[in-house]
Formats: structure tokens, sequence, C-alpha cells
């Protein structure tokens, strides 16, 4: 029987908890049973993990779904983790189960994991005797890297003996192999235009923070210079592909004879002021300042990076950020932990355009970094000229605003509302109307992409020691 394996889509969610529900129907008469028949994945958090681009789904000829698996990253670091896996029953034994594992494991392999975990039953055949035939060992489930995972099981009331934990190490990928690289979306928490400088260049002040959510990067070295971007970007020609100009300014700089095919997956909308291709044009800079071996540092990067835009440095130093000048002047802010509905109504607004509207206030007094945690700066200098231009922008921000303090990021269109806790953001993505889509994303410390980046190092180096 033929089937595909692709990325899961969010409309997939209810048909990934039904498998999932069928497959735990498999046992029954187990002493596993009492737990597994109360505990069910929690939607929200399988739609999250779908829209980070972490779990992938198994279509049969009809494209239905019948299994899928789910990685999870909370382990941090080097290793990552087999959150779930199920197939449909009638669909067992085919193979389907031992495709999503490898699928997975392929893709946390070049995304720079060096190990896959998981914990499961000893005593049943398409559990742990399944992942040994697949590379994985029992490890000592006392060892810290499992302390969480089996808290998770007390507060489930799954009975600890009757799980193990298995590990499968990762090799680092080679240098002819694809690489996996982040490029995290970007909110601005507040924007204020304080004057205009002689070159035509906007003053403005404001607070980027980083999110846990954007685009995917895949790059495969090239040693014949060529830079290539290997597929369409709608609307953008890749002579003007903020990627592609980074790679061959990186390039330039460098004196480097390397090159590189690229290939992007989308989830940033296009124009929507959330830094999608600042943001990509930050981990080309990263990601090949280390696949070339080019040993340049954060200070040099960055300023490679405010070449191709003011927003990039930002995304190169990988940290939240008061900023001021033209946004490239940084202060690394400490922000509270904070969860976002970001709303996209799919109206893209041209930044240049609003820059030149005569009703743009451009002379706002200087905020402060204390105004600004104290809440009281918190305006857009865009919010009123966008309003005016763009009604769908403005029927986002109403329907938001219907919820709390709605704002928009950077020169929008996306909107967005800050919330205190993930299931608050939830519940509210959850109605969003037809004529827009909402996205729930975790403001962060440290960016996906320096994470990524911690992890590669690593896997860099132990391949040029061994």
């Amino acid at each position: 029987m033929a089937f595909l394996i692709e990325r899961a889509d969010p409309s997939q969610v209810d048909a990934l908890c039904a498998i999932e529900r069928k497959a735990v129907q498999l046992f029954r008469g187990h002493p596993a049973w009492a737990s597994y028949s109360v505990m069910s994945i929690p939607p929200e958090l399988l739609q999250q993990a779908i829209s980070r681009g972490l779990v992938w789904v198994a279509l049969n000829e009809a494209s239905a779904p019948v299994g899928f698996v789910w990685l999870d990253t909370d382990a941090g670091g080097s290793a990552i983790g087999i959150a779930e896996i199920d197939v449909l029953p009638d669909y067992g034994q085919r193979g389907i189960g031992a495709a999503l594992l490898a699928h997975a494991c392929d893709w946390a392999r070049a995304a720079g994991y060096r190990r896959v975990d998981l914990g499961t039953l000893a005593d049943v055949r398409w559990n742990a005797p399944f992942y040994a035939k697949h590379g994985f060992a029992v490890v000592d489930k006392d060892g810290p890297a499992f302390a969480y995972a089996r808290q998770r099981d007390r507060e489930n009331g799954f009975p600890d003996h009757l799980r193990v934990f298995m590990s499968r190490s990762l090799s680092a990928p080679g240098r002819d192999e694809w690489t996996v690289w982040p490029a995290p979306a970007k909110l601005n928490l507040f924007l204020r235009i304080t004057g205009r400088r002689a070159d035509g260049y906007h003053e403005l002040q404001t607070v980027f923070r980083l999110l846990d959510w954007g685009d995917e990067i895949r790059l495969r070295l090239r040693e014949d210079g060529a830079i290539r971007r290997l597929h369409e970007v709608p609307g953008v020609p890749a002579h003007s592909d903020l990627m592609v100009r980074a790679a061959q300014l990186l390039q330039r700089h460098s004196g480097t004879a390397a090159g590189v095919d690229i290939e992007v997956e989308k989830r940033i909308p296009m124009g929507g002021g959330l830094g999608g291709g600042s943001s990509d044009a930050a981990t080309m800079l990263v990601a090949l300042n280390l696949l070339w071996q080019l040993d340049l540092g954060e200070d040099a990067l960055a300023e490679l990076g405010r070449q191709l835009g003011a927003d990039v440095p930002v995304f190169v130093r990988g940290r939240s950020a008061w900023a001021e000048g033209i946004g490239e002047k940084l202060t690394a802010l400490a922000l509270p932990p904070r969860h976002y509905v970001v709303l996209d109504p799919h109206e893209p607004v041209p930044t240049a355009a609003l820059f030149q509207a005569p009703e743009l206030t451009r002379n706002a007094p200087r905020a402060t970094i204390s105004s600004f945690v104290s809440g009281e700066t918190t305006e857009n200098a865009f919010t009123p000229v966008v309003r005016a231009r763009h009604p769908r922008v403005a029927a986002a921000l109403d329907w938001l605003g219907g919820f709390g303090q709605a704002r928009l990021s950077g020169s929008g269109g996306c909107v967005f509302l800050e919330t205190g806790s993930l299931h608050r953001a939830w519940t509210v993505a959850a109605q969003c109307p037809t004529a827009f889509t909402a996205q729930v994303a975790t403001g962060v410390e440290v960016s996906p992409l320096q994470d990524a980046l911690a992890r590669h190092r690593g896997a860099d180096r132990a391949t040029r020691t061994t």
C-alpha cells in the first residue's frame, strides 16, 4: 500500500487526536490501560507543535491521515523526544510506524540534534521491541534527562514500573547533506517615531520580542560557489530575496569559494510586520558562517545584517531588545513570560508607503525603558495610518480588541494580543473568524536560531575531532 508522509496541518488536529484514541484501544487488558484510557492528547498542544513543524502525518491513497509522529523539544539542548507516535490499528504492520519514526529522526539529525529519547512499555511488541529494531536502546531512567518525563508520568498516574526509556544517537550531517535552521518571527511591542534624519531615514524606538515560531530554512553546501534557491517563493524573485542576498553578501565579504542550495518553508506572512524576510536573512548569515567555517564574530554578522535591513541585527543577536536609531541600536531586554495571539488579516501592508504617509506622526517624544516596563508605552505610530488605509487590518484590530489590548506589529498588517497564559491564548485563537488566520506563539529569552546554532556547533566540533 502506498502512503505519503508530510508535515501535519493544523486542520488535521481532530483527525490525529482520533487516531491516538483508536490506537490506545490496543492496550485494553494491559496493566497500563487504566492510565491510557483517561489520558488523551491536549488538542491545543498538538496544534502548537504542528505550527512549529514538529508533527508529521502519514496519508493513505485518499489523503486521509492514518498515522502521525510528534516531536517534543522540552528536553532542551542536543536531545529531542518522541512525544507521540500512533498508527490506526487497521493500518498496522505495513511499515507506516517505521517510516514515520525514520522521517522524524532524519529531521532531528538535520536540525542538529544528537539524540532522540522516548518513553515506552517494555512488554508490548509494538513498543520497546519495535524501537529496538530501529536503533533505540534502553537507558537508565533515573538519569536527569528523564526527570521531566517521569514527573509527567506521575502527574498522569502512569505506573512507573511499566515504563522504560530508550535513546537513539544521531550522527552529525555530512557536508553534502541538508541541515535545518529556524528563522523566528518577532513582534514590536511598541513603536514610536521620534524624528527624521537628513538621509531620509526615520529615527524610532521599539521593543523587539522574539517568538518561538517562524520559518524553516534548509541548506546544503555546494563546492562550485553557486547560491541557488531551489523553489519559488510567491511574489519574491530570487535576485531580490533577502536570503539569497545575505548569502551573496557573506560570500563576497569572506571571499569563500563555497556555495549553497536553499529551501525555505514560509510560515511567517509576508508584509505582516513580523520580520520574516529579515529573520530569513539573519538565519542565512548565522548558519553559513558556521557551515562555511568562516568564524566571523556576532558583531561582524550583525553589521552585515544591518546592510541588508534595519531589523536583521536583532535576529542575528538572538535576544529580545530595546531598539533605537533606525532599529539597529540594540539593548538586550529581559521580558516576562508571555504568550501571544497573532492574527493575520491577509492584507499585506507596504512599509515604504506608510513611511511616506503625510499623516504619520514623526516627532513623538522619546520614550524610556521604564515607561515601557510600567505599561505606559504601548502604542504603534503606524496604527492610525494602517487603520485608515487597510480595512481588513482595522477589522482584525477591532475583533481582537474585544479580548484585550490589540496591537499592530511593526508596520503591519498582522496584529497581536498579549496574554499571561497559553490556555488563554488558545481560547481566543479558537474563536478566530474565518476571514483571518490565528497563530499562537510564545515569547522567548533566547532565539530558536541561537539554540540551533549551539546544537550545530556541537555537531560540527564532534565531526572535526573524529
